[in-house]
C-alpha cells in the first residue's frame, strides 16, 4: 500500500512539475479550444498548400526549382545594374530565439570545432566549443538538413545529407548528397539526388573512402530511394544496400566501433496522406531493427526471436538507435508506435539478444515520430539520454530516470529535442540540439545555458509597428510569437504555441494581434506583456487554416477581419466578430481544406474587400461585405497564398499561388485590372515554385515584390517582368514580407534563417529613378524638411526634352501623346491627397509652395510625372 501510494505520489509530481514547466515556458496563455487539432498526427499543411488539387509532386520537383533558381541567379550577376549592386539584406534577428537543430557533429581531432545541422537554415560552424556559430552552407541550393558526418580520419572532411528526415509538416525535401573536403569552405554535390530525406550518414573509422547513408525517402510519395545506401570511393558512387520496401526508410543507422562490418539499421515503415489521416500511417509491419554481419552485403531483422517487439502484433513506428563506443557489445533501441514512446531496450551481447528496460516515464510528448532518438555516453554505457519530450537522463541503463534533467530545473531549455553531441575530450560538455536551437551544459546534463545565437528561427508571418521602425514582430515554428524592440540580440517571447499572423495598432503600439496554430486570437493592449483571448461571436465549429488571417483595415484600425470559411469583421467597440459572408469554400474541412487564407482590405476604398481560400477560391465585395463575387472561374485550382490590392486603384489585384510541379508548369501569380473579371498571368523570370508573400510599393504601385519558396523577387513593371531582389540572402523559404510605412524597408520572414530587411529608397525610384533621369526632368529636395506648415519645392524641366517630345511619338518616351506635367502628393499609403501642378510648361526653373496645415504628421511623398518619366521624393510633416 505504502509503495503503491509513493508510486503514485511520485507519478502526480511528475505531471505537475511538467505542467508547470511548459506553462512557464509558453508564458501562461489560455488554452486552445478542443476544435484545435494537435500533434497526435502530422500535421501535413504545408505539404498540402504545395500539393492541393492533386496531392502529386514531381520526384525530384525541388531539384528542378533550385536548378532554375541557379540560373536565374547566374543571370541576375551579369546583368545587375549599379542601383541593384547596392541592395543589401540585412539580417535582423533573432538569434536568441533559435529553431530547430537537427544534428550536432564535433570535430574528433580539433573539439572545439563543432558543426551543426538546421532544419530548414542550413549547416553552421563553431570554432569555440559551441559559443559562437557562423553558416557555411548558404552558396548550397538546398538549407533543409538531415544530417552532418565527419571523416574520424580527416576532419577536414564532411559529408552533408539534405532533406530532414523527422517529418514534420514543415519538412522539405533535400537534394542529396554534399562533400566538403576543406572544412566547409567549399562543397561538391555527390549524388542520391532523389533520397529526399537523409537521416544518417557514416563514415568507416578504418576506411575513409567507405560512407554510408541511410535514406527515409520523400514521406508522401511511394520512392525506390528508401533504405541503406553504400559508397566504396568516397561518395563518387554509390549503391544500394537494404531496400524494405518504397514506403519504409532508414531513420537512423548506427556502426559497430571495432568491426565496422556490424551495422544496425532503423527501418521504418512510414505513409504520410495529406487530405486523410486515415491514410497516414506511422508505423508498419516492415519497421523494425535489421543488423548486418559483412559489410552490408546480407541483412538480417531482428524481432521477437531476439527480445524485441513483435510487428504482427505490436505497432511498430519510429525507432532510434545508439551503440557505446566504450563497449559496443551494449546497443540501445527506443521503440514508438507512431504516436508514443513504448519501450527502450538493451542489448549487452552485440545486438543478439535484447532486454526491456523501464520504460514507465520514457517522456510525455505524443508525437514520437518527430523525435524518437537516443545517445549513448561515450565512456559510460549506462548513461543514456532519451531525445523526446523532455529530454530524459538516466545513469543506470533506464532501470531508473532522472527525469528533471534538462527540463525540471531548466527552463530555458526547449522541451522538443532531436540532437546531442559529447566533446569528445571531455564529456561532461554536452550540446543539445532542440527546436529553441542550441544549449550547453557543461555539467553533464545537469544545467544548461541559454540558448546560444543562432540565426534559424521559421517565420509564418511577420509584423512591424509604424511608430517604431526597430520593432519586428512574428509568429514561428515551435516558438510562438516573438517581439524586438531594439536589436537582432534582444528578442522576446509574448505568445506560445507556434506562432502566426501579428499586427500592431498603428495608431496605439499597446495593441497587438497575435495567434496561435488554427486561429486562436488573441489580444493585448500593453505591447505584448499580457494577452486575451478575442474570438467572441466566432462560431467555434467552423474550421480554420493553420495559419488563419487576420487582416487590418488600413483606413481604420478599428476594424478588424478573421478568416474561417466565411469572412468575419469586428469593430473594437463591439468587441464581438459578426459574420459578414456566406462560406466560401467548396469543400469541407475532413479533407483538411475548405477555409479562407489571405484577406485584403483596399487602401483605397475600404467597401472593397478580396479573398482567397485553400480551395481554390477568389471572392470579391464592393459593398463592405453586403454581397460576394466569385472572380476565380479562370484561374486555377490551387491553394490561394495572397491577395493584395494595387493602394491607389482598387480595381488592379494580384493573385499568388501555391503548388508543385506535377506534369506542365504552373504559374503562380496573376493580375487583373478590373476587379477580376479578366486575368493574365506574370511568371516571367520567376522559378516554377510557390509563391507564399507579395506587396506592392507604396511609393510606386508598378513595382511588385515577392517570397517564394527559394528566396525574394522584385518587378519593377507590374509583374511583366521578375528579377531577384538584392543581395546576400540566402536560397530559403521566404513566407511572408511588409513594407514599414515610415522608414520604407520591406521586411521579410524566412522559414528558417529569422527576419531581414532591405532598405527600399534604392528600389522604389527615389534614387533608380533619378539616375536615369539625370539629364531629364529634375526635382529637388524641398525645403525646409522636416516642415510645418508649408515647405517649398523646386524642380526644373531642361529644354532638351522638350525637343524630344516634339520629335517623337514613342510611347516609351511619351505619355498620353502631350507632355502635360504634373506634381502630386502622396501619403504613406500611396494615396493621392494633393495635386500641385497638372498642366503643360515649357523648360525652365519653377518653384511652388505647399501648405500641409490640413494633414496631420508623418513621412509624405512626392512625385514630378512628365511623360514616362517620374521622380520621388521623401519629405516630413512634422507638427
Amino acid at each position: 500500500m505504502n509503495k503503491n501510494f509513493l508510486t503514485y505520489v511520485i507519478v502526480l509530481v511528475f505531471f505537475f512539475l511538467t505542467a508547470v514547466i511548459l506553462l512557464k515556458y509558453d508564458k501562461s496563455y489560455p488554452k486552445f479550444t478542443s476544435k484545435k487539432a494537435s500533434k497526435f498526427y502530422p500535421s501535413d499543411y504545408e505539404m498540402i498548400k504545395r500539393s492541393f488539387p492533386y496531392y502529386k509532386f514531381k520526384e525530384n520537383v525541388y531539384m528542378d526549382i533550385f536548378r532554375e533558381y541557379k540560373e536565374l541567379k547566374n543571370r541576375y550577376k551579369l546583368t545587375k545594374n549599379n542601383n541593384q549592386q547596392k541592395l543589401e539584406w540585412e539580417f535582423v534577428g533573432p538569434t536568441n530565439i533559435g529553431g530547430r537543430v537537427v544534428d550536432i557533429e564535433f570535430n574528433p581531432k580539433v573539439p572545439n570545432i563543432v558543426y551543426a545541422a538546421s532544419a530548414t537554415g542550413g549547416v553552421f560552424k563553431s570554432i569555440d566549443t559551441g559559443k559562437t556559430w557562423f553558416p557555411i552552407f548558404d552558396e548550397q541550393p538546398c538549407l533543409t538538413i538531415g544530417d552532418i558526418a565527419i571523416d574520424p580520419q580527416n576532419p577536414n572532411i564532411i559529408y552533408v545529407g539534405t532533406g530532414e528526415a523527422n517529418g514534420g509538416h514543415n519538412n522539405f525535401p533535400g537534394v542529396g548528397l554534399y562533400k566538403s573536403i576543406d572544412a566547409g569552405e567549399t562543397w561538391n554535390f555527390i549524388g542520391l539526388d532523389s533520397s529526399a530525406s537523409i537521416s544518417r550518414i557514416i563514415v568507416d573509422a578504418n576506411n575513409s573512402q567507405k560512407i554510408w547513408a541511410a535514406s527515409v525517402g520523400s514521406y508522401f510519395i511511394p520512392n525506390s530511394q528508401r533504405g541503406i545506401f553504400l559508397s566504396k570511393d568516397g561518395g563518387n558512387n554509390w549503391e544500394k544496400s537494404l531496400f524494405v520496401s518504397d514506403s519504409t526508410g532508414a531513420i537512423d543507422l548506427v556502426i559497430n566501433p571495432n568491426n565496422s562490418d556490424i551495422l544496425f539499421a532503423a527501418m521504418w515503415e512510414r505513409v504520410r496522406r495529406p487530405v486523410n489521416i486515415s491514410n497516414t500511417h506511422l508505423y508498419g509491419p516492415t519497421s523494425g531493427i535489421y543488423k548486418t554481419y559483412d559489410s552490408g552485403k546480407n541483412w538480417i531483422k531482428l524481432g521477437p526471436a531476439n527480445g524485441l517487439p513483435n510487428e504482427q502484433t505490436e505497432n511498430i513506428g519510429r525507432i532510434g538507435l545508439s551503440i557505446s563506443k566504450s563497449n559496443p557489445n551494449i546497443i540501445y533501441a527506443t521503440f514508438s508506435d507512431g504516436n508514443f514512446l513504448t519501450g527502450l531496450f538493451k542489448s549487452n551481447d552485440g545486438g543478439n539478444n535484447w532486454i526491456k528496460m523501464n520504460s514507465e516515464f520514457l517522456g510525455s510528448g505524443n508525437f514520437s515520430w518527430y523525435f524518437g532518438q537516443i545517445r549513448v555516453h561515450p565512456s559510460i554505457p549506462e548513461t543514456i539520454f532519451v531525445l523526446d519530450v523532455p529530454l530524459l537522463k538516466s545513469s543506470s541503463s533506464g532501470s531508473s530516470w532522472d527525469f528533471s534533467y534538462g527540463y525540471g530545473i531548466n527552463f530555458n531549455l526547449h522541451v522538443d529535442h532531436h540532437a546531442l553531441a559529447f566533446k569528445p575530450n571531455d564529456s561532461n560538455y554536452i550540446i543539445s540540439g532542440n527546436d529553441g536551437g542550441i544549449n550547453i551544459s557543461k555539467d553533464g546534463g545537469l544545467t544548461w545555458s541559454d540558448p546560444v545565437k543562432l540565426p534559424v528561427t521559421q517565420f509564418y508571418e511577420i509584423g512591424l509597428d509604424k511608430n517604431n521602425s526597430k520593432s519586428f514582430l512574428g509568429g514561428t515554428q515551435d516558438n510562438g510569437t516573438v517581439k524586438t524592440n531594439s536589436d537582432q540580440n534582444n528578442w522576446e517571447r509574448i505568445l506560445g504555441g507556434d506562432g502566426f499572423y501579428t499586427i500592431v495598432d498603428p495608431n496605439n503600439s499597446n495593441i497587438i494581434y497575435a495567434e496561435s496554430q488554427f486561429g486562436n486570437l488573441f489580444k493585448s493592449n500593453d505591447a505584448g506583456k499580457n494577452f486575451m483571448g478575442d474570438l467572441k461571436g466566432i462560431d467555434q465549429s467552423e474550421p480554420t487554416n493553420w495559419s488563419t488571417p487576420i487582416a487590418m483595415d488600413p483606413n481604420n484600425s478599428n476594424v478588424i477581419y478573421y478568416g474561417t470559411y466565411r469572412l468575419y469583421r469586428k469593430i473594437n467597440f463591439t468587441a464581438t466578430w459578426d459574420s459578414i459572408s456566406p462560406k466560401l469554400t467548396d469543400y469541407g474541412f475532413d479533407k483538411k481544406i475548405g477555409t479562407i487564407t489571405t484577406i485584403a482590405v483596399s487602401a483605397s476604398d475600404s467597401n472593397v474587400i478580396y479573398v482567397g481560400t485553400d480551395d481554390g477560391n477568389v471572392w470579391l465585395t464592393k459593398n463592405y461585405g453586403n454581397s460576394w463575387i466569385k472572380i476565380s472561374n479562370n484561374l486555377p485550382r490551387r491553394w490561394v497564398t495572397r491577395v493584395a490590392v494595387n493602394p491607389i486603384d482598387e480595381k488592379i489585384v494580384y493573385v499568388t499561388y501555391s503548388g508543385l510541379r506535377w506534369a506542365e508548369s504552373q504559374p503562380h501569380v496573376f493580375r487583373s485590372e478590373d476587379f477580376g473579371n479578366s486575368w493574365n498571368e506574370i511568371n516571367n523570370g520567376l522559378p516554377d515554385a510557390p509563391v507564399n508573400a507579395f506587396e506592392i510599393d507604396r511609393i510606386n504601385p508598378k513595382i511588385l515584390y515577392l517570397g517564394n519558396d527559394v528566396g525574394a523577387f522584385i518587378s519593377y513593371d507590374e509583374g511583366n517582368n521578375w528579377e531577384i531582389l538584392g543581395n546576400n540572402l540566402p536560397i530559403v523559404v521566404v513566407n511572408d514580407m511588409k513594407i514599414h510605412p515610415t522608414e520604407n524597408y520591406l521586411a521579410i520572414g524566412t522559414h528558417g534563417r529569422g527576419i531581414y530587411k532591405l532598405d527600399l529608397n534604392n528600389v522604389t525610384g527615389i534614387e533608380q529613378q533619378n539616375q536615369i533621369l539625370v539629364n531629364q526632368i529634375e526635382l529637388y529636395q524641398n525645403y525646409p524638411n522636416p516642415f510645418n506648415p508649408v515647405t517649398t519645392i523646386e524642380y526644373s524641366i531642361p529644354q532638351s526634352i522638350m525637343q524630344n517630345f516634339n520629335k517623337t511619338k514613342n510611347p516609351q518616351q511619351v505619355r498620353d501623346d502631350n507632355n502635360n506635367l504634373s506634381l502630386k502628393v502622396y501619403d504613406i499609403l500611396g494615396r493621392e491627397i494633393s495635386i500641385l501642378v497638372n498642366q503643360k510648361q515649357n523648360p525652365g526653373n519653377y518653384k511652388i509652395e505647399f501648405d500641409a496645415s490640413d494633414f496631420s504628421s508623418g513621412i509624405y511623398f512626392y512625385k514630378l510625372t512628365l511623360g514616362n518619366s517620374e521622380i520621388v521624393k521623401k519629405m516630413i510633416i512634422l507638427k
